[in-house]
Order: C-alpha cells, then structure tokens, then sequence
C-alpha cells in the first residue's frame, strides 16, 4: 500500500504491506445537485422558514433594511466565504442597503488578528470592494461588547456591539462535525464567533463534559449556550450555510431561518463526514488539511478525531505542518507544566483558562496512546506537550510497527484518515 500525503508545497509518501490496512477513510462521495454558483443560487432561491417550511426571499428580508451586517469565517476555516459573496451581491445590489452601510465582520472569536493576505484569501475577488468595509471582531476589546445576561450554564453573554447597530444581519459558515461543539456553522457565528473572550472562555469550558463531543447537540452545554444567545439578537437574521466535500468543494448549501438551514446542513454534513468502519486500529495517521494545519490548536481535531478509532495502547499519527505555530499559547503552556496526561487533567479540573479544553482533549489521547507528529514544531516543544516528533509519517509508522510487533501484535491495523479534522471515523466493534 503506498499513499502520497500533502504536507506545505511537497507530498509524503506513506507505505506499508497492504495486509496491514484495516482502512484509508474519507468523507463519503456525495452527488453534488450542480456547479458550486448553481448550488448557491438554488439554496437562495428556495430558503428554509422556522421548522423548515418555506421560508422569506433574501429579496424580502432585505427590503426596507438600511444598515446590513454579514458574518464571515476567517482563515482557519474552509468556508467558500468569497463564493458565498458572489451569490450575495446580486441581491445586495438589487436591496435598498447602499454599500457603504454593509459592514462585514471576520468572526474570529478568540483568534488572532487576521494578515492582509489572510483578508484576500477570505475575501478573493470581492476584495476591492468590501475590504474597507471590512471588520474583525477583537474578543478582547470589552469596550465593543453588549451585556446580555447568562446562559442556562451561567456563561455570561457579551456580544459585539455592531450586531446590535445594524438592521438586517447575515450570517455565513460552513457546517462540519466539531469535536466538542457538535457541528460548526449555524449559531456558532455568535457565539463563539463575535462575542467577548470571557464568554468564549466560559463556553469552551462546557467542552470538559463528555457530553460536549463530536456530532451531539442533544444536551451538549456547548451548544447550549449557543442556542442561548440567539433570542436576545433582535435584529432579523438571515443564515446562509454551506457543508463542503471531501475536496473541500461545496456539496450542499441552506439558507433562511439560522436554525432550519443549520439542521439542513448537518443532515447533509453526516451524510458526508460520518464513515463506518470494520473495527478500531492500532495505528492511525490523521492529517490536518489546509487551512486547519494552520496551527496545532486547529490541527488537534485530527487528533481527536483520530483517537475515536484508536486502541488503547496504540499509536496515533498526526500530519500537520502547523505552518503558524502552536496557536493560543495557554494550553501548551498548561501541558508544558504537567507532570503527566493526568497530572494536565487535574490540573484543568482544578483552575480552567480559554484554551485548557483544548490541553484536556489532547491529553486524554496522550494517557491512553502513544502521539507522534511531522510538523515543523521545534521537537522539544512537541515533547513538553507529550507528543513525539517525528521527521516523516514513514518514519513514524516504521517505528510504531516495530513497537508494537515488539508486544506480540502480529499484524497490526493501519487506519489512515487523509482529512483528519472532518472525518469522523465510527468503528462498528
């Protein structure tokens, strides 16, 4: 078995007798209903209502609208947010709302600032015109925020005050299986998206219970505290939500009421990215696509993800250039200080900062398994978070092979998952 793995500008190549291959796991094929431009058009013309009955034109609900708000991702998501504009703009021309009162607003949440050419990638053609008008939301800015209250968790809800200055708001996303959230997309425009660090940081707490996990929305205080927030935004929102393929094209889009065309999409986003397989592995290699390999904050998806059909005892293999570094510092710094996978734990039980989820997820794999990662992450730095360095996914595997023949294993099973922060892997035994 040989299989050639994207890394930068270059590709890993990754071989091993093919008796060992228990699976190489993607998204599922999905039969897309046309080009990308038609699919969005087609989503546009037929937009859900409450309960997803027929629901009010884009025509309509910007009519008699001055002051326009959009929500959009910044770049460590994949969402087509440049094509999702081009679909847009006929309509945004055609609405009484003159341009110069169009705000968009980069939902970065807790995230970094975004680059100049992180706004050209977001906005690609549609550049010149909207960058001026172009915003990101600082979560550390409490001076933009609004105080509406607590969730049912008790998370304070602060949320960015332009949500509040304009009349008619559109929210864009892309809807995906999210470790601890459920699914991206939807109501996560809000919140996380442009609300206030501490409420971030009081939400992705939530993410310690086992409830907050992959695919759950059902009593998941993680979603919650979403779903929370959404009746005290008075201005009239319009979601427009798209769920991409395994080629990071665009399958399926949904518009209308935020809830209605969030649900729509994650019927079509587990269609998509839940794959069964025969059986949990001893070895998986999961990679972190572009743009999720950004960073290992991002990439840790496909470690969580990975870790859902990994043995105890096994080995978990990450690919990830993690081109932009750690990310927020604060969970690696948590790691850095453990003594242990469980020693991190405690101490997270113990005194939670935004980020420490994220050092809890990782952690819970590292007690269990063995994590060897390529990326270019000094080895040292990888080690205090109790993850090996490795200098090539060959390497690695070759290593993990001979350890675990060294047990007794005969012929250990090899699961690799090509897109590891998407697929969601579910072993059937």
């Amino acid at each position: 078995m040989k299989i050639q793995i994207p890394y930068l500008q270059k590709s890993f190549s990754l071989e091993f007798p093919d008796k060992n291959l228990l699976a190489v796991v993607e998204p599922n094929e999905f039969e897309r209903k046309g080009t990308s431009e038609s699919i969005l058009k087609g989503a546009l013309s037929a937009p859900y209502g409450p309960e997803r009955r027929e629901g009010q034109s884009l025509k309509d609900f910007l009519s008699g609208g001055k002051k326009l708000l959009i929500i959009i991702n910044d770049a460590t998501r994949p969402t087509p947010t440049a094509a999702m504009l081009g679909a847009l703009v006929p309509e945004l021309d055609a609405s009484p709302i003159k341009n110069q009162d169009i705000t968009l607003i980069i939902a970065t949440g807790a995230h970094r600032t975004p680059t100049e050419a992180e706004y050209q990638q977001i906005l690609g053609p549609w550049h010149g015109r909207f960058r001026e008008r172009c915003v990101y939301h600082n979560a550390r800015d409490n001076s933009v925020m609004v105080d509406l209250g607590t969730t049912r968790n008790g998370t304070p809800i602060l949320l960015n005050r332009l949500l509040f200055e304009a009349d008619r708001i559109i929210a864009t996303g892309s809807v995906e299986p999210h470790y601890f959230a459920g699914f991206t997309g939807g109501r996560k425009a809000f919140l996380p998206g442009i609300a206030a660090y501490r409420t971030i940081e009081a939400n992705h707490k939530q993410a310690l219970s086992p409830r907050s996990r992959s695919l759950a929305l059902e009593g998941n205080p993680v979603h919650e505290d979403m779903m929370d927030a959404l009746p005290l935004i008075k201005a009239p929102v319009f979601s427009f939500m798209t769920v991409l393929d395994k080629e990071q094209g665009i399958a399926d889009a949904a518009c209308g009421d935020l809830m209605a065309s969030f649900y729509a999409a994650v019927d079509t986003a587990r269609k998509i990215f839940c794959v069964p397989v025969a059986s949990k592995a001893d070895i998986v290699v999961s990679v972190a696509k572009f743009p999720m390999d950004i960073d290992l904050y991002q990439s840790q998806k496909a470690i969580d993800n990975g870790a859902l059909a990994l043995k105890d005892g096994g080995f978990l293999i990450l690919v990830s250039s993690c081109r932009d570094g750690i990310g927020d510092e604060a969970y690696a710094k948590l790691l850095a200080q453990a003594s242990s996978p469980a020693d991190a734990i405690e101490q997270i039980r113990v005194l939670y900062k935004l980020g420490y989820h994220k050092a809890a997820k990782m952690a819970e794999v590292s007690g269990r398994a063995t994590i060897k990662a390529i990326t270019e992450l000094p080895p040292e730095r990888l080690a205090s978070m109790f993850i090996e360095s490795a200098p090539s996914p060959q390497k690695a595997l070759d290593d993990a092979l001979a350890e675990l023949k060294k047990r007794g294993v005969a012929e250990p099973a090899i699961l690799v998952l090509p897109d590891g922060c998407v697929t969601i892997p579910d072993p059937r035994q």
